[in-house]
């Protein structure tokens, strides 16, 4: 906290909440990652997938997204095939506009222009997530669907819209 913050600001019960791929990033950039803010200091809350999952993302992963200072999402080839991911991204972006939360995107081994954009490796996961749409026969179910895909492009574009770090090493 710095001196300039009033003293009622929100406490925060992470720093950091560190939004990933785990089988893109779990044994390699996130767990350093990870290791390097407890190193710095940092209280993180990184998903060790003991989160049950589901279809719907927990109440538990909600709150620590809330409860974070600054989000870190690490975007990767398979970000976008999450339908869990991208939900967690709207509530970050939510919790950015409305709580003032710090969102720092690492792009990595993806073109931030393709998470902008949805295209490149983002596409075929699009692709499949508009197919389930087509395939659902329930009419309020499926303006649900087009809803929830409209939203996760937002989210996506906004996100790659800031400032981030592009990693693209070999």
């Amino acid at each position: 906290m710095t001196s300039h913050e009033p003293s009622s600001s929100k406490l925060w019960n992470y720093d950091v909440f560190v939004s990933f791929r785990g089988e893109d990033t779990r044994n390699g950039f996130t767990s350093h990652l990870h290791a390097a803010l407890q190193d710095w200091g940092f209280h993180a809350f990184v998903d060790e997938d003991k989160l049950k999952r589901g279809e719907e993302v927990q109440p538990e992963l909600l709150r620590a997204i809330e409860e974070s200072r600054i989000s870190i999402i690490v975007f990767s080839k398979n970000y976008a095939d999450s339908r869990w991911l991208l939900d967690e991204l709207v509530m970050i972006m939510e919790c950015r506009e409305k709580l003032g939360q710090r969102v720092l995107p690492i792009f990595f081994h993806v073109d931030p222009s393709h998470v902008r954009n949805q295209e490149g490796c983002l596409a075929q996961a699009f692709q499949k997530h508009e197919d389930g749409i087509l395939e659902e026969e329930d009419d309020k179910e499926r303006e649900a669907k087009k809803e929830r895909v409209k939203q996760w492009r937002g989210a996506l574009t906004q996100a790659a819209n800031l400032s981030g770090h592009y990693l693209n090493h070999g």
